[in-house]
């Protein structure tokens, strides 16, 4: 067997969050697998750059684009590292994640890249999202959204955005 050539890949991406009733939730959606009308993955909106676009540019269209939501850039987020195979070639790939609000669009313009996006709790997200590694940033997320003195927000976040 030949050995694996080796690739590097970069996205960017984002968790968009709406606080309600001092819940936040958070918006996920359900990638099908190749033809496969029961498998499938929930994961945070994500994709590549295009020439010349920077991360951030890249997180606000990838988010835009995959969720049918306006979003703007509320913080940056650690990044994920993770290796998989595709084609013969060991692919490592970083994507780095920023925290996002909504400022506008709607949950069913959504593009062909998910079969179905939500708002989803926090708390519910744990257990929806099918990566470890996007759970891990989900808790990480959710203990940036914890100001001092305010349970429920964090500044800049507009506890009152509905959009979706």
């Amino acid at each position: 067997m030949a050995p694996l050539r080796s690739a590097t890949a970069t996205s960017a991406g984002g968790i968009v969050v709406r606080i309600e009733e001092d819940r936040p939730s958070l918006v996920a959606g359900l990638r099908r697998r190749d033809g496969d009308r029961h498998a499938g993955t929930w994961t945070l909106p994500k994709g590549t750059p295009n020439p010349g676009e920077s991360l951030e540019q890249t997180a606000v269209r990838e988010v835009e684009e995959e969720t049918g939501l306006r979003v703007r850039i509320v913080a940056p987020l650690p990044s994920i590292e993770y290796t998989f195979v595709q084609g013969g070639t060991r692919i490592h790939k970083t994507v780095h994640y920023f925290l996002m609000e909504p400022i506008g669009g709607d949950l069913d313009r959504h593009d062909h890249e998910f079969e179905r996006v939500r708002w989803v709790r926090f708390d519910d997200a744990r257990s929806l999202l099918t990566f470890d590694t996007e759970r891990a940033l989900v808790e990480t997320a959710a203990g940036a959204l914890h100001g001092p003195g305010d349970p429920g927000s964090m500044p800049n976040l507009n506890p009152g955005t509905t959009a979706g």
